[in-house]
């Protein structure tokens, strides 16, 4: 005698309906609601560059510049590549070091870890946009005086978020400061000199 199945199953079973209809059904609303939204309304569709070399406009220390790039190339190739400006150095290369940090909007980022065409549009502030040799930052000078710098290499990094620091945070205490350049390293060790430059920089308004 054939078992009854339990009404599931049985379900299931009715012509037509298959697991494999089942995904497929499952699969197109998925895309359906990624498309359409919340909202019902179509989602801007997204700009498609590459793959040859693309013209960007970059804005960059208060002045902007036209790069033209493949896609792929970071924010940090297109400053030291194309504008010259090689105060951001490539080091690790994969955003643990600090070396290569600007201020994009104000905001400290590792250049190495962003595509260059995902900057346009906002401004990027190089160490080279902070002062020259001739006329230097309040932090340059202070890392002069206070001699916090020994092979150089991370120097730029560090008064790139050193600046970031002071402008939201104009007084930090030394733990403020630790924690405020964390993202940064120096092979050297040169820290409790560097940490004493943001410190000047600070008491001196």
């Amino acid at each position: 005698m054939a078992r009854k199945l339990p009404a599931a199953e049985d379900q299931s079973r009715a012509p037509g309906f298959s697991r494999r209809n089942f995904l497929k059904t499952a699969g197109v609303g998925a895309a359906a609601s990624t498309v359409v939204g919340v909202g019902g309304a179509c989602t801007k569709e997204p700009t498609v560059i590459g793959p040859d070399a693309t013209t960007l406009r970059l804005r960059v220390n208060g002045t902007t510049q036209t790069v033209t790039v493949e896609p792929r190339v970071t924010l940090l190739n297109a400053l030291r590549n194309e504008l010259d400006l090689t105060g951001a150095k490539e080091v690790c290369n994969r955003g643990a070091c600090g070396g290569c940090t600007v201020l994009l909007d104000g905001d400290p980022i590792k250049a190495c870890m962003m595509l260059a065409a995902d900057a346009e549009g906002h401004e990027i502030t190089t160490v080279e946009g902070l002062g020259s040799p001739d006329e230097m930052s309040p932090l340059q000078k202070a890392f002069v005086e206070a001699d916090a710098l020994q092979c150089g290499f991370c120097t730029p990094g560090f008064v790139v978020s050193g600046t970031a620091l002071l402008a939201k945070n104009p007084d930090p205490t030394l733990d403020e400061i630790k924690d405020g350049l964390a993202g940064n390293l120096c092979r050297c060790g040169t820290y409790s000199r560097i940490f004493e430059a943001v410190q000047k920089t600070a008491r001196r308004g």
